[in-house]
């Protein structure tokens, strides 16, 4: 069952490639420019607190272009691999949607490349946009000095959440600046030996696996390490990662024996009801942590993930406009929207994530994402390399199929192997 499904996985890699090489070219922004009265948006937003976002998203749209039809296409499931498969589809089918969800950097550069976006920098000129967002988030969703996407919000990765009631019946000391993998390793053992399940993983979205094992890679390798693997300067195979995967894998040992069957949502949920006691995954979690009723500082906590303190590991939600959409005025609309100030703060207070732009009053937000907004702007910013922005999406895929093998098998060879099977790279059996 394994090999199948992961050969379907990487069948859908090989086609979105296929699809994206197919499609070059192939459509062009339909000449009239008239308003219509549809909106079609492809998004993988469906938990508690995603619908709650992206109906803000909606609700703002629709109160400055009432009488617009909003096609919500959301799809469920999978962290947002079951919407690349439908978007594939409908990409090689040449019946994209208006406008669809994505990420910045190697993500959003494969549709640039191909021809499959539109250049919407004339949404940057409204609202004081281009000097709001940060010269880093700007090119990561630019060509040429043209921009292809807006984004909503970014997320940090690498934080560690915990259920503060059951870290206290544990004895447990509450993690603080300066937490170490040891310490936190330590703590993992003295809560199962208290009867606590450790560890919350929604183990059936592949992406929590793998922010669990960049954000222990990050805490090992530093942010140097980081810029020097993205940039394929250090080694895969080399005695940083192997001790990154060593960390990993004991970690793992201390996962809710119930993960494979959950999904990131619902991981989350069961560290809001004291059913697990840590959570290693980006800022989703509070806005679902909120949304299931938890009060911070007084259910729950956090910490940067151990040895990642003064780093800012992102996943940024970013929406593009298909080249040939078949309402291009309505899309471009929809991304001028969630680009102003009201929507981003309003968005962001559901979805738990922090403003991209750096002008926004953060004053009324929680307490946490307050202080994340503060280390966006301040701390050093890292694309993920799980969510496909760092590095190319097949090497995603490749590090989806190598964290997964790593995590059935407890073995280096077996997750160098399936990185070297994935991405084609000559990788050594590491000494």
């Amino acid at each position: 069952m394994r090999r199948i499904r992961r050969a379907a996985v990487a069948a859908l890699a090989c086609g979105l490639v296929f699809v994206l090489a197919a499609c070059q070219g192939g459509g062009t922004a339909p000449s009239g420019t008239a308003a219509t009265k549809n909106l079609e948006v492809v998004s993988w937003w469906t938990s508690g607190s995603e619908q709650a976002a992206l109906d803000v998203l909606f609700e703002d749209f629709r109160s400055a272009n009432p009488g617009v039809n909003v096609i919500n296409a959301a799809v469920v499931g999978g962290g947002g691999s079951n919407a690349q498969v439908v978007l594939a589809t409908r990409l090689q089918a040449g019946d994209p949607p208006d406008v669809w969800q994505t990420h910045p950097g190697a993500s959003i550069r494969r549709y640039i490349d191909k021809g499959l976006v539109a250049d919407v920098s004339s949404v940057y000129q409204q609202d004081n946009l281009t000097s709001a967002v940060s010269r880093e988030m700007l090119q990561a969703v630019s060509k040429g000095g043209k921009q292809y996407g807006v984004s909503t919000g970014a997320h940090r990765i690498n934080t560690l959440w915990f259920n503060k009631k059951l870290v206290a019946k544990a004895g447990v000391t509450v993690p603080a600046s300066g937490y170490t993998a040891g310490a936190f390793l330590a703590d993992l053992a003295k809560l199962k030996g208290a009867g606590v399940v450790p560890l919350c993983l929604g183990g059936k979205d592949p992406f929590a696996s793998a922010e669990l094992f960049e954000n222990t890679l990050l805490g090992v390798i530093g942010a140097n390490g980081w810029n020097r693997l993205t940039s394929d300067r250090l080694r895969w195979d080399g005695p940083q990662v192997r001790q990154a995967l060593g960390e990993f894998g004991q970690m793992l040992g201390y996962a809710d024996p119930e993960a494979g069957a959950l999904r990131w949502d619902q991981a989350t949920k069961k560290l809001a009801s004291g059913q697990c006691a840590f959570e290693s995954l980006n800022d989703s979690a509070y806005g679902e942590l909120r949304k299931a009723g938890a009060m911070e500082g007084t259910d729950f906590g956090y910490v940067a993930h151990p040895g990642t303190d003064g780093l800012f590991l992102t996943v940024v939600d970013t929406f593009v406009v298909a080249k040939n959409a078949k309402d291009p005025r309505n899309a471009r609309a929809f991304l001028a929207s969630i680009g102003t100030k009201t929507t981003q703060l309003a968005f962001n207070r559901q979805k738990g994530s922090v403003p991209l732009r750096a002008d926004v009053d953060v004053s009324s937000l929680p307490p946490y994402q307050r202080s994340s907004a503060k280390a966006f702007l301040h701390d050093q910013v890292l694309l993920s390399i799980a969510h496909g922005e760092a590095m190319t999406p097949q090497f995603e895929q490749g590090f989806y199929d190598a964290v997964a093998a790593f995590a059935r098998s407890k073995d280096t060879r077996a997750f160098n192997d399936a990185l070297r099977d994935a991405t084609n790279q000559v990788l050594p059996p590491p000494g």
